[in-house]
């Protein structure tokens, strides 16, 4: 592992990467910045939108920024478990079995279309996003470190996709719904430079070490009594409203803490402040809350925070 030492600036790290997304793709802050939190604080996320809006872009262009292993996975209704997880192939030479890993043996992982396969192959993927690891023939395989899943799912189709149950919405510290862009940055993609020639010239801006040691200094950041009671107040009311089915869980405050840290560490502070909770509500707690008539939480969200008194 590398040394605390060896961590970048963050505000330099930050703006590096915004630099080299935007000559790509075009997305806005709100966009952006729940998954760099996510990443580092060793979180999974999950892209949602209309076709064609830059999904699958910005998860290659990311995965560009990071110097480490990148596979990208298209999930597909006839797709195996032992399509991602790899398996075990006889060796006539050596007269036994040996174990071919497959795709999901990576740093990061793309896993592009997750509602198109069956509930068998997702929970492959499921166990390996929540242990960092495969069982195989009895044996246990691990993963790469670190190991990050970004995956896609277009919400308005249907035809040949499954429902992807709450459990293993559960398992993705962020969900990020990414719409069209604004009119000026639409505009620049029609008179700019072909996106995928765009993509081959960018150079990482993070090794695979200072990715881990990175993730190892957000874990350090501070999270104060009344930011903690903060917390505790806006998951209290998700559980307690009327219209609710399901309020957020104690780990979904934690994984909102985390990426609070993460954003906190990014701003060049070593503690949380409220603002930084209140920037990651929606795309850390909205999909772990469940109304009851079967809507979007992301309004009730914004509702909490609005009546949850802010500490000083």
């Amino acid at each position: 592992m590398a040394s605390i030492a060896s961590v970048p600036a963050p505000t330099a790290l930050r703006q590096a990467i915004e630099r080299a997304v935007a000559t790509v793709v075009a997305v806005n802050d709100d966009v952006l910045e729940p998954v760099l939190c996510a990443l580092l604080a060793r979180g999974h996320v999950l892209l949602e939108g209309n076709p064609g809006i830059g999904k699958t872009l910005l998860a290659r262009t990311l995965a560009q920024c990071i110097d480490c292993d990148f596979r990208r996975i298209q999930f597909t209704n006839d797709l195996m478990p032992s399509d991602i997880v790899g398996t075990a192939v006889w060796r006539s030479t050596a007269e036994d079995f040996a174990f071919v890993p497959g795709p999901l043996f990576a740093n990061f992982v793309l896993a592009d279309e997750i509602n198109r396969t069956s509930p068998r192959t997702l929970s492959c993927l499921l166990e390996a996003m929540e242990a960092g690891r495969v069982t195989i023939d009895g044996r246990v395989h691990e993963l790469g470190r670190p190991f990050l899943v970004l995956a896609t799912r277009n919400p308005i189709e249907f035809h040949g996709t499954y429902p992807v149950p709450e459990a293993a919405l559960d398992r993705f510290l962020a969900r990020v719904e990414m719409g069209y862009p604004a009119a000026a940055q639409e505009r620049a993609l029609y008179t700019g430079r072909d996106a995928e020639a765009a993509l081959t010239e960018v150079r990482p801006v993070l090794s695979r070490e200072q990715l881990v040691a990175a993730q190892h200094a957000v874990t350090g950041v501070l999270v104060r009594e009344p930011v903690a009671e903060y917390v505790l107040r806006v998951v209290a009311a998700t559980r307690e409203h009327k219209n609710v089915a399901l309020g957020a869980s104690p780990r979904a405050a934690l994984a909102w803490l985390r990426a609070a840290k993460a954003r906190a560490w990014l701003a060049g502070r070593d503690f949380v402040l409220p603002d930084d909770l209140k920037a990651l509500a929606e795309p850390v707690l909205a999909h772990r809350v469940f109304l009851t008539d079967g809507g979007s939480a992301n309004g009730f969200v914004r509702e909490v925070l609005a009546g949850a008194p802010v500490p000083l």
